[in-house]
């Protein structure tokens, strides 16, 4: 995105933030689509601001239609793009060709989303499918092939780089408490049983008030309730103090990817009933 394109991007965000609760009516009675842009074109671009803030939800919703995600207007770079495009739309509207506005600026926006995903993807080697080139009533040629791999592509690397963000955030989080994933990795059980013990008891804990806020609160591990509670030794609470309460932070915050992981690789689930009365109780 060059200079000029930023600078817009920046002004528009500012009319938006400053005249978003005072945002035209949608009534029958309301100026038309076509009509706003007429009197826009006569010089009023005051009206432009306000006009882009009142189709700022349906610019997001052909922004998040198209990602097929939602789309976050702070942090996503997708609706930079399609603010940009509806704007640019504005400029290259023709009510002579027989179309509505709203019809052309989804046609704008959809293009310049997927120029900006194949922008993004210009380090990713793609095998050409020009049989199934078409065009649409815009004479634009696209590849349904080629755009598919990019979006995929695209959404693969926006899952990666959130995986990382939460991955950062986790381990700010452990860090108030005194843990690192260093910590966690010494401690970590070998074993299956272990870990799905383990498994239970974070799970148990994260879902009794009484268990997980002297946690939240105090950074403390009520041993003696939780040792209870479970049905197993004091002693097994107190050699993985650190891996339990990492185990409750990591279900009771929002970390799906993290989650999911060790949903995939943890141990079978095991019931901790009858576990303090079972002589086979593993000790780490």
């Amino acid at each position: 995105m060059d200079e000029v394109k930023r600078l817009l991007l920046v002004l528009f965000k500012r009319f938006i933030s400053k005249i978003s609760g005072d945002r035209p009516s949608t009534d029958s009675s309301a100026t038309s689509p076509e009509e706003t842009i007429e009197q826009i074109r006569r010089g009023d671009e005051q009206l432009r601001a306000a006009f882009i803030a009142q189709y700022e939800p349906y610019i997001l919703k052909v922004t998040s239609r198209f990602c097929k995600r939602y789309i976050d207007p702070i942090q996503n770079e997708e609706y930079s793009v399609a603010l940009i495009a509806f704007n640019e739309a504005i400029d290259g509207f023709n009510e002579a060709a027989g179309r509505s506005f709203l019809g052309f600026a989804e046609t704008v926006i959809r293009r310049r989303l997927i120029d900006y995903v194949r922008k993004e993807q210009r380090h990713w080697q793609s095998v050409p499918y020009s049989a199934f080139d078409r065009e649409d009533e815009d004479q634009l040629t696209s590849n349904p092939i080629e755009t598919a791999q990019a979006m995929h592509k695209h959404e693969q690397d926006r899952v990666k780089e959130d995986r990382k963000q939460e991955i950062q955030t986790f381990a700010a989080l452990l860090g108030q408490y005194g843990i690192s994933f260093s910590d966690l990795a010494d401690q970590a059980p070998k074993h299956a049983d272990t870990r799905g013990m383990l498994f239970a008891i974070g799970k148990l804990a994260a879902s009794d008030p009484l268990l997980y806020n002297p946690i939240l609160e105090k950074g403390r591990l009520p041993v003696s309730e939780l040792a209870g509670q479970a049905g197993v030794s004091r002693k097994t609470i107190e050699r993985n103090r650190k891996y339990i309460m990492a185990l409750v932070l990591l279900v009771m915050g929002e970390y799906p990817y993290l989650r999911a992981y060790i949903t995939h690789t943890d141990a079978p689930q095991v019931s901790l009933a009858g576990r303090a009365q079972s002589s086979k109780e593993v000790k780490l």
